[in-house]
């Protein structure tokens, strides 16, 4: 067994591991090359400082303007059981997804992911309902072994869709209005749930503020895909 160190890795998970190739890129955002995920997400190698990859958020609210959230499968690589926003991955070093025009290749992503995770048809996100607001590039370790390094595109977008979980990607799912999510952070603060660091990132840096665009129908106002944030 040359790979015993992984040995109680998640089958599906290991094959994404190894088959996915995230698009490695400098702090400006620009590519340099493409690594796969399972090197993405080793800590060791995070601390190298070359593997920073490009990422994307998304957070989806229904037509009552409550926010889809999930909760990360135990099976899980990096975070398991956190709860997080509606879905969190990576545009792939694939034609389709290295778009750089309107984003158009994180769009193709986040459309990809919600269907793979949460079940969400292609038809019911297309990717012109994607507003990309904003990038933010952070770091964090998840257990000593795994971790992220990640610029992130932070994607929100107003939808009433048909959710039907995967279970080898999510364990749960909730909408949530503003404050329900505020319960859920006083319960984070108290050591009752986990949340994923770059949700709380997002939640303490932007959410509120940009949850009054979403009830607005506004949300254009606030696009920042210039600044990338450093948290």
């Amino acid at each position: 067994m040359g790979d015993a160190p992984d040995a109680g890795m998640d089958a599906v998970q290991r094959r994404l591991m190894f088959e996915d190739e995230c698009i490695l890129v400098d702090e400006s955002d620009n590519i340099v090359g493409h690594e796969s995920k399972y090197n993405c997400h080793l800590w060791e190698k995070i601390l190298t400082g070359k593997m920073l990859h490009r990422a994307f958020s998304v957070f989806l609210f229904n037509t009552k303007y409550e926010l889809l959230l999930q909760q990360r499968s135990a099976t899980k690589v990096t975070f398991p059981l956190v709860w997080t926003n509606t879905c969190c991955s990576h545009p792939l070093y694939r034609e389709s997804e290295l778009i750089v025009e309107n984003h158009l290749g994180v769009r193709n992503a986040a459309q990809r992911k919600l269907l793979d995770e949460l079940g969400i048809p292609a038809e019911d996100v297309p990717v012109d309902q994607f507003t990309p607001l904003g990038r933010m590039l952070y770091k964090a370790p998840s257990d000593g072994k795994w971790g992220e390094h990640e610029l992130d595109y932070l994607l929100f977008i107003v939808r009433d869709v048909n959710v039907h979980p995967n279970p080898d990607e999510v364990a749960g799912a909730k909408y949530v209005n503003r404050d329900q999510l505020k319960e859920l952070l006083q319960k984070a603060d108290a050591g009752e749930v986990k949340l994923s660091p770059w949700f709380r990132l997002v939640v303490e840096n932007f959410l509120f503020k940009w949850w009054d665009h979403v009830e607005k129908g506004s949300l254009k106002e606030v696009s920042d895909m210039e600044t990338i944030h450093k948290l």
